[in-house]
């Protein structure tokens, strides 16, 4: 592997390995908290900053991620509740406050230039100064399939350090030896099962006891809440309607905003002018924005249809009013053609790529895509003389709070983030656009909250899109007659994208793109080559990109699968056979790979016209492979079933993980067969859902999810690995069936 200079740089900065000695232990109980960080109510105590007792025997346990359909309320709790021997139906669930001690280390430690499984001083020494810098930044985020895995210690920690505090105060109250006590199912127990005290009756025997750090966490074979299908802690409420999502949220005197953005990228408003006979009942305020109007009314339905029919609004359309999709795929086949490029992954014989063999090219395209949320955006906002409260549904209230701040010229200390259950996230509740539009609009209606809600099509119009991407592939393969793959096909590879990192960052701390490719765009194949080479080259556009479930893997992995395909037929191999000869050097991914296989009857005969494809990606720390089986009717696609196999080491909730893996497969289908925005005249041609389709009922196939165990392994994701790999498994499953190979999402056949 090539050292890059930002490896070579960090290893300089940190030096030697005494920085690194022990970091994860320092680390992990440097986020334990004290016993009065996480706001108790009354008749209830703090045990340290993530867990609650009150007298009745609820457990009470701090979540700091948001809960946007993906279990992440119930998997945090487990962990807590299965060191704390706390009994599962006692527990709830609540949001902390801000605090450093909430942080997610691990979803900046995976943007870091190295994989799960990478060790030694350079990668230790790397993730003790992001764990350091996290320290004081305090960024509570949810994303990257990172949740679970950055609370895997810390939260199991404050489980025991829970536990150990109940035994002292049990301790304390009986007179019993500490010793001879042990917790069980919500209860002190002392010898031969006797119950000493249930964890409720020992809130006011805890007294001024300090949490400790230094606790012995359990040993998975001990385990009886982690690894279980637990009941959703969320799921009551969203069955009865009692869950609050931000477009429910209803202060005392709310307004209502409907915005309409400038149609054009890079275009600014002009001016609104109102109707010359004043504004119309229920019509409060006309906020112009640099890009955008809002108007403000006492229903969103008011608001809206003003903004349609009662006010002209004259826009700059800026420069980039020409701008269309054609253009940019010409552009994006002239800098693959001939463009400076970047070696992102090298490794291997470059001399394979010269000597003699049959050699394949292909290219491969993937669009713009749309987050197409259920929950349309919105934020409510309310400025007074106490400070800005907002109520969002967002994936990071940390950096809603410092744009909130920065926009409203506060301090951090006065801002207020309420985060609501989110109906979807999958990357665009991130952005903070509608913070800044719902701080203008409180700024011009202060001292009243106003919910800016937009419509489906400002949406869909104002996204920030998954990149579209363009792949120039080719392999030089072994000559005729040659005994194995492995080792012996040479595959060089040009990416042009745009990376929704560098224009995130770029986004957020208002300076210029820093120009890298997204680290999950190029990580390396699976796969034995005797060389492999990515070559980047990373555009820089007026079209906005941003994370998108699982970002860069979502199209390269459509690329690489695919293409792994076309050479196995070129050498006359089964693909499944030429991937399980690529991978005999990693057990676990062939047992991953074997168990979808064999799941889905690889190799046994199908009717005329139906075809199996199968790929396989590893992404977030996880690996998934997919066997999909498809009809081709009257030149339709239709997907008929789906094999799913996911080893993502240790297993929190079985159940989260197959539903994460049905809800990633699901969304994936959305996009390999309906999803493509498309530009013209400098804006965005798709509208709604009847011109940018989502997977209904009657095209949803039947999925069969496989948990491949490995305990031993590193903790992996599962909220976005179940999507990258069903686009290339379609698609060659329609090459099985058809013959025809389509290189080109959404897949529609000739």
């Amino acid at each position: 592997m090539r050292l890059s200079r930002r490896k070579l740089v960090i290893g300089g900065v940190l030096g030697g390995g005494a920085l690194i000695v022990g970091y994860w232990f320092a680390h992990e109980r440097d986020r334990l908290g004290g016993r009065t960080l996480f706001p108790a109510r009354q008749g209830e105590v703090g045990l340290n900053g993530w867990v609650k007792l009150a007298g009745d025997g609820r457990v009470v346990v701090a979540v700091p991620r948001a809960e946007m359909g993906q279990g992440v309320h119930t998997a945090l709790a487990q962990l807590v509740a299965e060191e704390m021997d706390a009994r599962w139906s006692d527990v709830r669930v609540e949001t902390p406050p801000e605090s450093s001690v909430y942080r997610n280390v691990e979803i900046l430690l995976d943007g870091l230039p190295f994989s799960p499984e990478q060790t030694g001083m350079v990668v230790d020494g790397a993730r003790w100064a992001v764990g350091k810098v996290m320290g004081v930044l305090g960024v509570a985020a949810t994303g990257g399939s990172t949740s679970v895995r950055d609370a895997w210690h810390p939260m199991r920690l404050a489980g025991a350090s829970a536990r150990e505090l109940l035994l002292r105060a049990a301790a304390r109250k009986s007179g019993l030896p500490q010793s001879e006590l042990k917790t069980a199912d919500g209860e002190v127990r002392g010898r031969g099962g006797l119950i000493v005290a249930r964890f409720g009756e020992l809130v006011d025997a805890l007294g001024d006891l300090a949490p400790l750090a230094d606790v012995p966490l359990k040993r998975p074979a001990n385990f009886t809440i982690i690894g279980t299908p637990a009941s959703r802690l969320d799921l009551d409420d969203k069955v009865t309607g009692r869950a609050v999502f931000g477009i429910d949220v209803r202060p005392p005197g709310l307004l209502f905003a409907a915005v309409r953005n400038c149609p054009t990228f890079g275009g600014n408003l002009k001016q609104a002018t109102p109707p010359a006979g004043g504004l119309p009942p229920g019509i409060r305020k006309i906020v112009p924005l640099p890009t955008a109007v809002a108007v403000v009314a006492d229903n969103w339905w008011r608001a809206q249809k003003f903004l349609e029919a009662g006010l002209d609004i004259a826009w700059d359309e800026g420069p980039n009013a020409a701008l269309s999709s054609d253009s940019l795929w010409r552009a994006y086949e002239t800098l693959a053609a001939t463009g400076d490029r970047k070696e992102s992954r090298v490794s291997g014989d470059a001399a394979l790529l010269t000597r003699p063999g049959r050699r394949i090219e292909a290219v491969y395209r993937a669009p713009y895509l749309a987050h197409a949320t259920m929950e349309p955006m919105n934020c409510t906002a309310r400025l007074d003389d106490a400070g800005l409260t907002l109520w969002m549904p967002s994936q990071s209230s940390s950096l809603m709070r410092y744009v909130a701040a920065r926009e409203a010229d506060l301090p951090q200390d006065k801002v207020t983030v309420h985060t609501t259950f989110l109906g979807g996230g999958f990357g665009r509740r991130a952005e903070v656009d509608l913070v800044k539009q719902a701080v203008a609009v409180a700024k011009a209606m202060r001292g009243t909250p106003v919910q800016v809600l937009w419509s489906r099509e400002e949406d869909m119009a104002h996204d920030f899109y998954r990149p579209m991407a363009l792949a120039r592939l080719s392999a030089v393969l072994p000559p005729d007659g040659a005994a194995a793959a492995q080792d012996a096909i040479a595959w060089d590879a040009v990416l042009v994208g745009q990376s929704a990192g560098s224009q995130y960052t770029s986004r957020l701390l208002g300076i210029a793109e820093p120009g890298d490719p997204d680290p999950n765009s190029i990580e390396n194949l699976p796969y034995g080559l005797g060389f492999h080479r990515l070559s980047t080259i990373v555009p820089r556009g007026p079209v906005p990109v941003g994370f998108w479930r699982s970002v860069g893997h979502s199209h390269t992995a459509f690329f690489d699968e695919c293409f792994v395909d076309e050479i196995a037929h070129a050498l006359g191999k089964d693909p499944l056979t030429l991937r399980r000869d690529l991978l005999r050097d990693k057990p676990r991914h062939r047992k991953v790979l074997d168990a979808a296989a064999r799941g889905a009857n690889w190799g046994t005969a199908l009717p005329a016209g139906s075809g199996r494809g199968v790929a396989l990606r590893v992404s977030f720390g996880s690996i998934v492979a997919q066997v999909a089986e498809v009809v081709v009717e009257s030149g339709a696609i239709r997907v008929k079933r789906v094999v799913c196999a996911i080893d993502c080491g240790p297993v929190v909730n079985p159940d989260i993980v197959r539903a994460q893996m049905e809800g990633g497969i699901v969304y994936g289908l959305t996009a390999a067969l309906h999803g493509e925005i498309t530009i013209s005249k400098g804006r965005v041609e798709q509208h709604q859902f009847d011109d940018y389709p989502v997977l209904r009922i009657d095209g949803m196939p039947a999925i069969e999810t496989m948990i491949v165990h490995s305990d031993d392994a590193p903790l992996g994701g599962v909220g976005e690995p179940g999507t990258p790999p069903i686009a290339p498994a379609v698609a060659n499953a329609v090459f099985a069936a058809t013959g025809q190979r389509l290189r080109s999402l959404p897949l529609k056949l000739a």
